[in-house]
């Protein structure tokens, strides 16, 4: 708990109001007339598309490149960087620059916004920082290859930093008006962007494990568990739209089938929070878009700037059930065991996340005007998009009325902020034992 003005307030309430006020001096911002190339932006056009960018979202009401100045553009992508890396890390940063050692409650401030287990790992901060740097700098250097010779060198060099930023940081804005359609045809931008795309999806402790590997010779229980999830997930995903796309071939006319290939494995990659796409995703099959949006869903790595219930949720849970129908008590991997604490709160996560979902939905699907085809399946697209903070879109966000923008910023902010800390804030619940235990008694599952 940090007491302020003699109110107190617990950490994720903390976490929560940070966030808020991000969003909404983001929204002051949008809101200049310099933002704009034209009218001065309505509130509703600069606080959803705030909260789509400080939520590393993407999802847009209007076209970020003919809309938006270029001041506009730079205040999307500094909230796309406070969004992605977290606002708690940059705090952190400022009191290491200035050498000031920061409070107790700042440092618990710290770990709970950046999912760490103990004080200790409060060092990966640094590395965040140092690899977020290293990564966005190349990324856009390997960009600016490309970008340089086709647009010049100062805008060229601009679309490479914003296209870093917003591939890195998982966020899905782009200057180009379609996404990456354009460049469909070019494996080498697809390979560089789904990189920077998986570098930031894989979750800073990951990485931190990765890199001091030769050191200790070792990884921690939750890395084993995300790579070998992320991994699975990543060759099935590739395996399952080749099989429901059969490789893309509604655009035989048009790409040979290497570049269809390719397409397909940087599909597989952007549902994960990403939402940098290269068609229209309302030109696949209703079986790729079913898959699509349970990519969206399950997300990337905790502590990582995507979004969804995280890779680890899904893999806890596999292993959890396989356990189970083995008739195994306990959960393991590696010659580790789960605690059980965890896989209590996947449970409680996917559950609440599946409630949420539901309601917005029925809520969408009640007062918004809808096409008389697909509308469900087109409803339930959108709104995953925005809670896994994904950012592909079907086209129907701009046509929603303000309930409905309103419903899909509560999903990005949800889905950024974490079901947990936006749940603690709303019912003030705090971690506490009991000193008692009621009789327990069986009941039928099943």
């Amino acid at each position: 708990m940090v007491e302020i003005k003699n109110h107190q307030l617990s950490f994720p309430k903390l976490l929560t109001l940070g966030f808020l006020i991000v969003i909404l001096v983001g929204t002051g911002l949008l809101m200049l007339p310099l933002a704009t190339r034209g009218a001065r932006a309505p509130f509703i056009t600069a606080l959803f598309t705030s909260t789509s960018a400080t939520c590393v979202t993407g999802l847009s009401l209007v076209d970020t490149a003919s809309f938006w100045s270029p001041f506009g553009q730079a205040v999307i992508a500094v909230l796309m960087e406070v969004g992605g890396l977290g606002f708690m890390t940059f705090a952190v940063m400022a009191s290491m620059l200035i050498r000031r050692r920061m409070k107790m409650s700042t440092r618990l401030l710290a770990q709970e916004a950046l999912n760490l287990d103990h004080l200790s790992q409060l060092k990966v901060v640094g590395l965040i920082i140092r690899l977020s740097v290293l990564i966005q700098v190349v990324g856009a250097l390997l960009l600016w290859c490309d970008l340089g010779p086709r647009y010049g060198l100062l805008k060229g060099l601009w679309y490479s930093v914003f296209h870093a930023i917003a591939a890195f940081c998982n966020a899905g804005f782009d200057l180009f008006g379609n996404s990456l359609a354009n460049f469909r045809q070019d494996p080498y931008l697809l390979t560089v962007v789904a990189l920077l795309i998986i570098a930031g999806s894989f979750g800073f402790l990951v990485w931190d494990d990765l890199l001091t590997f030769r050191r200790h010779r070792q990884m921690s229980l939750h890395t084993q568990l995300a790579l070998r999830t992320g991994a699975v997930i990543m060759v099935g995903s590739v395996i399952v739209y080749l099989i429901t796309e059969r490789n893309l071939h509604q655009f035989a006319g048009q790409m040979d089938g290497f570049n269809r290939f390719v397409n397909t494995v940087f599909m597989a990659i952007t549902p994960r929070t990403a939402g940098l796409t290269t068609f229209s995703y309302t030109q696949l099959s209703a079986a790729g878009l079913a898959f699509t949006v349970l990519l969206m869903f399950i997300g990337g790595t905790p502590g990582s700037t995507a979004g969804g219930i995280k890779t680890t949720t899904v893999g806890l849970l596999a292993l959890q059930t396989l356990a189970t129908l083995r008739g195994r008590r306990d959960t393991t991997l590696a010659h580790r065991r789960f605690a059980q604490e965890n896989v209590f709160r996947a449970l409680t996560l996917v559950f609440i996340s599946l409630v949420i979902l539901s309601g917005a939905i029925l809520l969408l699907a009640e007062t918004q005007p809808l096409p008389s085809h697909d509308a469900l399946s087109l409803v339930t697209f959108e709104a995953v998009s925005a809670f896994g903070t994904t950012g592909i879109s079907v086209g129907m966000a701009s046509q929603f009325n303000f309930l409905g923008k309103m419903i899909l910023i509560a999903l990005m902010f949800i889905g950024r902020v974490g079901i947990y800390t936006v749940m603690f804030s709303i019912f003030n619940a705090q971690p506490h034992r009991q000193t008692y235990r009621y009789p327990e008694e069986r009941v039928l599952i099943g």
